[in-house]
């Protein structure tokens, strides 16, 4: 399996666009010992000609630019992209399939409640199926495994399951509209394997239940969510807000971040991405990022390749 970081910020990118934090405005200085990055964005290949997506961020139409092995080739309409997996209904996992809508067949595999959110509830997003075999949907159910499958419909050779990780939807989802979806397919963690490798994407996760560490053992790589370092990071920077827990990602730091709760993990590769700007670990000079590299942890970027 190949793995692809096309983008490893949290929403909004960093800098972000609107934020003058100190990592935003030391970027826009030139003075940061770090990287700007795009927003959450991974790709990942069996064979290098058929590409499945984790997530569709904001971004994406200029990530897909910046890398040559999702361009266009042969015919004059074509993608070397087969399919779309969502782990949630978060605008920045899901407001690039709008940039997908120039009537190429492709999958998108989500639960049954994300894809009614998607498909009954916001009429935008019908744009996706303006004529018969544009886009196909597959739902996908909580524990069971299932095949990814190539452009030819045929198994890719890499198939997937999901864990259902939190009940929370997203703030545009009205009540009226929740109460009628299930409540555990609101996100999930998304758990890739070939005849190789086994990968796990989680880039929200509100909590390390035991569940949830006891298959990460099995993993030969881990891509987790490393959005916020405290939990009350972002009223610290505004004055003002929710907490890490309360937005749906346990903080890296503190003794029950994810640095501590996940100490014990020895097989998987652990890297952390869905970074949000305000995050001291961007900081390649300072002693957070010091600290996440001493207990065996690696800070995605965008650019990111990973063979396995």
């Amino acid at each position: 399996m190949r793995i692809e970081i096309l983008g490893s910020a949290a929403g909004g990118g960093f800098p972000q666009w609107n934020c003058s934090c100190r990592n935003c405005l030391a970027v826009r200085a030139g003075t940061f010992a770090g990287k700007s990055r795009t927003q959450t964005q991974v790709a990942v290949t069996a064979d290098q000609d058929s590409w499945f997506l984790l997530n569709a961020s904001p971004d994406l139409r200029l990530q897909i630019e910046a890398v040559s092995f999702l361009h266009p080739h042969g015919a004059a309409r074509q993608s070397p992209i087969a399919a779309v997996i969502l782990t949630s209904g978060d605008l920045d996992q899901i407001a690039g399939l709008l940039s997908l809508r120039e009537l190429q067949p492709f999958t998108i595999y989500c639960t049954t409640s994300i894809r009614r959110i998607l498909q009954d509830h916001n009429s935008v997003f019908r744009m996706l199926n303006r004529v018969p075999n544009q886009v196909s949907w597959i739902d996908i159910r909580v524990g069971e495994r299932f095949a990814l499958r190539d452009h030819t419909r045929q198994e890719s050779g890499i198939y997937a399951s999901v864990m259902s990780l939190a009940d929370r939807y997203p703030a545009y989802v009205s009540s009226a509209e929740r109460d009628a979806l299930s409540p555990g397919e609101a996100s999930v963690g998304l758990f890739l394997e070939s005849a190789h490798s086994r990968v796990a994407y989680l880039p929200a996760v509100p909590q390390a239940e035991e569940r949830l560490l006891d298959r990460l053992e099995s993993m030969d790589l881990l891509l987790f969510d490393g959005t916020f370092w405290t939990n009350d990071e972002l009223i610290r920077v505004q004055g003002s807000g929710a907490t890490a827990l309360e937005m749906g990602h346990i903080p890296v730091s503190s003794p029950d971040g994810s640095l501590q709760k996940l100490s014990t993990l020895r097989r998987p590769r652990k890297i952390f991405l869905h970074i949000n700007n305000t995050n001291p670990m961007l900081d390649e000079s300072g002693p957070e990022y010091r600290q996440v590299h001493d207990a065996g942890w690696e800070i995605a970027a965008d650019g990111m390749r990973l063979e396995l």
